[in-house]
């Protein structure tokens, strides 16, 4: 078994393209199944932001289809890339 705490420090790659995503945010839950339904992570922090005080934070939301492999350091999910307007994250303002 897996602490939701133990998943937060796993930082997050995208085995299409090997980019790092960064570490878990949060955890969507579905409370009536009883699963982890999505990652949410924080958003790509580039253009537009100093030291995030400046423009709205994006988050990126990753279902856990697109998460292939847990591992004891990393966390795989597979995703398109996120700059094509066709993505496959779902982006929270």
């Amino acid at each position: 078994m897996v602490k939701i705490s133990d998943l937060r420090a796993r930082e997050i790659v995208n085995i299409v393209d090997g980019r790092r995503l960064g570490l878990i945010k949060d955890i969507e839950i579905d409370m009536e199944e009883g699963r982890v339904t999505a990652f949410i992570l924080p958003g790509d922090g580039g253009g537009g932001k100093f030291l995030g005080f400046l423009g709205r934070e994006e988050e990126l939301v990753v279902p856990w289809e697109k998460i292939k492999k847990i591992g004891m350091d990393v966390i795989l999910v597979e995703v398109n890339n996120f700059s094509d307007p066709r993505h496959e994250f779902k982006i929270n303002y």
